[in-house]
């Protein structure tokens, strides 16, 4: 039996997602819209003011669409790992009150790797990390001085042998590091970003 998986982008802005897909008969509670008569900023200032729960946009070349999509955003690109512990529990971070998982922006000449490792170990003082896979890349839009961004987050699974003290980066706002087990992974899953679920 042949199973073909669509690919979509799903973008969020305020946790609410605009779905890009060529699959006219996804099953979906959003209104659905062609990307012909989609406004890509209208309906991104109306999910910024809430008017909106979502959306879905139907795409007669996805890879076409996703690149007039981007073209109207400025474009910051971040990395960032779930992690596993000894114990399979799953590095979480508390900042602005919601668990997060680390990550954060690439710097120049710098790959998605290397930036998701650095990135790991300074919000929480974290060592010995180890790239096992890549995960799903995520994508949110923001706004900053009047900027409109579209972050593409790279996730990686990583694993660690750590033990010591984690420490949460403070400059960064980051309240807490901590490892987490199952029961207490789905208590943070229930205060968390929509793109964050999707690693999970």
């Amino acid at each position: 039996m042949l199973i073909i998986i669509m690919q979509m982008y799903k973008v969020f802005v305020n946790d609410c997602p605009i779905i890009l897909t060529e699959n006219n008969n996804i099953s979906t509670i959003y209104k659905k819209e062609t990307f012909k008569s989609f406004n890509i900023k209208g309906i991104v200032a109306d999910l910024f003011q809430n008017k909106l729960s979502g959306i879905c946009i139907i795409c007669s070349d996805l890879e076409e669409a996703w690149k007039q999509f981007r073209s109207h955003f400025k474009i910051q690109k971040a990395a960032g790992g779930k992690v596993l512990n000894f114990k399979n529990e799953v590095l979480f971070i508390y900042r602005f009150d919601k668990w997060d998982l680390p990550k954060g922006k690439l710097e120049k000449g710098e790959s998605v790797e290397d930036c998701a490792v650095r990135e790991t170990e300074e919000e929480c003082g974290v060592t010995n990390l180890t790239i096992k896979k890549s995960l799903q890349t995520t994508y949110h839009i923001f706004e900053r001085k009047e900027k409109t961004i579209l972050k593409i987050t790279y996730w990686f699974l990583m694993k660690t042998d750590f033990s010591g003290i984690l420490i949460p980066q403070a400059e960064e706002a980051i309240k807490e590091a901590v490892f987490k087990n199952k029961v207490e992974t789905k208590e943070a899953l229930a205060n968390t970003y929509e793109n964050i679920k999707l690693l999970f």
